[in-house]
């Protein structure tokens, strides 16, 4: 008894710093960080808990190198698990603690941009999309279409058409390399899909086919009650062995020459792309395809029209013959003043 009552003051020396120490380290991790306005910062390769608390003292939120890894190594003990930041762009905002900063970082949640990548876009235009979004990492800037297609593993190919159209969310400064892997991992998934529901006895080979058809179709109609039609009308004239004669794709073979306006001698400019000279599809897509219209290239309409002309309000006037499909064109011709 008398031994309990000599070491009472041994053990509160050695327990209330302790003590002190926790309520101390408790208080620190749930105190508000000294920010006054957001503040963005990015974790590289490289970077650990005190490598960030240095790079926000210097961006001028300062913050305990010591204090910020013990703070670490607490959440590592505490759950069980290692504590790994993830990389990426993240925002310290007012009011945000410590314990809020080590767990933002380390379950990844980075700050977003939104990428919108537009069907019926060429390639050259989604090019310069993406590299004016001032969001993302420019690291294919320098590369040539070849040398882009290369990274992402396709290579040889040519990169029109090949990736998914869609509004993209990603990581704030992340590679546009990696949007652009993503986006053709999501178009084959999409195409390969589609291709294993097609219609039965179609005039196509591969998927590939398939997706050229499509792109026509992108660039033929707007108007979704008439995409299938389209693909109706072009599939009959591959199965009748006719000439596809689709103004979209002589426009895309013209390349930068086009300004505009098509006239006839372009019709009787020979390039892979000119359907009025060549019979078949054109050698690759002329455009990126929605997934509405790679669903009317594999289920196109059952019909028996072989001609359409647009009517001049978005629609188009489908015919079966070429005295009707002639006197269609004078018609809407004349119905827009031509």
């Amino acid at each position: 008894m008398k031994l309990s009552r000599l070491l009472l003051p041994v053990y509160l020396i050695i327990l209330l710093p302790l003590a002190a120490g926790g309520w101390f380290y408790i208080g620190w991790m749930e105190r508000p960080l000294p920010v006054a306005s957001p503040l963005e910062f990015r974790v590289s390769s490289g970077m650990g808990v005190r490598k960030v608390a240095r790079a926000l003292t210097e961006a001028g939120a300062p913050v305990s190198e010591d204090m910020l890894v013990l703070a670490a190594r607490a959440e590592e003990i505490l759950s069980g698990r290692k504590h790994e930041i993830q990389l990426g762009c993240y925002a310290l905002t007012p009011g945000m603690t410590p314990r809020h900063l080590l767990r933002m970082m380390a379950e990844g949640k980075v700050l977003q941009v939104d990428v919108k990548l537009i069907e019926g876009w060429t390639f050259r235009e989604w090019r310069r999309t993406v590299a004016a979004h001032e969001g993302l990492e420019h690291v294919t800037a320098s590369m040539s279409d070849a040398e882009l297609m290369q990274k992402i593993g396709l290579p040889g190919q040519s990169p029109e058409g090949m990736f998914f159209p869609d509004t993209y969310r990603v990581g704030k400064y992340s590679s546009d390399l990696e949007l652009f892997a993503y986006a053709a991992r999501e178009m084959k998934t999409h195409l390969e899909r589609e291709w294993n529901a097609r219609e039965a006895n179609l005039p196509y080979v591969s998927p590939y086919q398939a997706l050229i058809m499509a792109s026509i179709v992108e660039k033929e109609t707007g108007l979704a009650k008439d995409r299938a039609m389209v693909a109706g009308v072009f599939v009959n004239r591959l199965r009748m062995g006719m000439r596809l004669d689709t103004d979209p794709s002589v426009i895309y073979g013209l390349g930068e020459s086009y300004r505009g306006t098509l006239y006839r001698s372009d019709l009787r400019t020979d390039t892979p792309y000119n359907t009025y000279m060549r019979a078949g599809l054109p050698p690759t897509p002329i455009a990126t395809p929605s997934l509405a219209s790679i669903q009317a290239a594999l289920h196109p309409a059952k019909t028996n029209a072989i001609f359409f002309v647009a009517k001049g309000d978005g629609s188009s006037y489908f015919s079966t013959s070429l005295p009707e499909h002639n006197q269609a064109v004078q018609y809407y011709l004349r119905s827009r003043g031509k």
